[in-house]
């Protein structure tokens, strides 16, 4: 098996799973190396659920076809983490922002100068997660149709990545949706909380969008809680006013989670 820090360092697109107080999440993620570690570098907008990872250990996953290098296959790693955050920028700067820029056009137009750092400074504060120790690695099935997805459930260590896929996703609460695996093997998880997730983006990433399905997980059925989107076919780059809508949502995003970390980094000074 190929490395993960092998396989993260020349992929596109990655997942980063956790299991906050209020039950598993995933988020995909640009897949970045920092000082010979898998990390990622979540904008500030991503400030209230970056502060769910309150255990110190994730799951990094590289799962999607389009995303893998040639001749690569999916893989997770499981390990500790830690979490800072680069308020100034620096460490994003000069160690992160050539790598993103090549994966993530929006990085590009919104950093790749220094004019354009300027005027979208709120673009360059980061919350950094970094693997420490990737403690467990393994294989996963690539994820090729609009309905594969990936599980995140508890684990003995840590969150559990399993890509699953479904004959159908409903999103009514209630709706019970039998889940099986994409390698064949049975599903046989112990009662407790599922999340399951996925993600498509745009050729120019001008669209990234995130769709789950949360709720109770027994065996291989999850009974619907909670649910948002669901599978797509490609999607299309926006037109110019939903780019620009996208882009002032963002930008105040990133300014009030700045806002509030520097706010509390001030308070812990006192």
């Amino acid at each position: 098996m190929t490395s993960i820090i092998t396989i993260w360092d020349r992929s596109v697109t990655a997942e980063l799973s956790w299991l906050s107080p209020a039950g598993p999440v995933g988020v995909p993620v640009v897949p970045l190396v920092l000082d010979g570690h898998p990390c990622v570098a979540l904008p500030f907008a991503h400030l209230a659920l970056a502060d769910t990872l309150t255990d110190g250990r994730a799951a990094l996953s590289v799962t999607d076809a389009r995303a893998l290098p040639t001749g690569s296959a999916a893989a997770t790693a499981t390990g500790p983490v830690r979490v800072t955050h680069d308020l100034d920028g620096e460490v994003f700067v000069e160690a992160l922002l050539e790598q993103e820029a090549r994966k993530h056009p929006p990085t590009r137009q919104r950093a790749g100068g220094l004019l354009a750092r300027r005027e979208n400074w709120w673009w360059v504060p980061r919350v950094l997660v970094t693997l420490l120790d990737a403690a467990e690695e393994r294989p996963l099935p690539t994820r090729t149709g609009a309905a594969d997805a990936l599980l995140v459930r508890a684990g003995a260590r840590g969150p559990a990545v399993d890509v699953v896929s479904a004959s159908e996703w409903p999103d009514r609460r209630g709706a019970r949706i039998g889940l099986r695996r994409l390698d064949g093997e049975p599903l046989e998880a112990p009662g407790g909380d599922g999340y399951v997730f996925s993600h498509h983006h745009s050729p120019d990433f001008g669209v990234w969008e995130r769709w789950h399905r949360r709720g109770r997980l027994e065996g291989a059925t999850l009974t619907v809680a909670d649910a948002a989107g669901g599978p797509a076919e490609p999607v299309r780059p926006p037109g110019l006013w939903a780019r620009l809508r996208a882009h002032r949502d963002v930008a105040g995003a990133c300014r009030r989670g700045i806002a509030a970390a520097e706010a509390r980094a001030a308070g812990l000074r006192r």
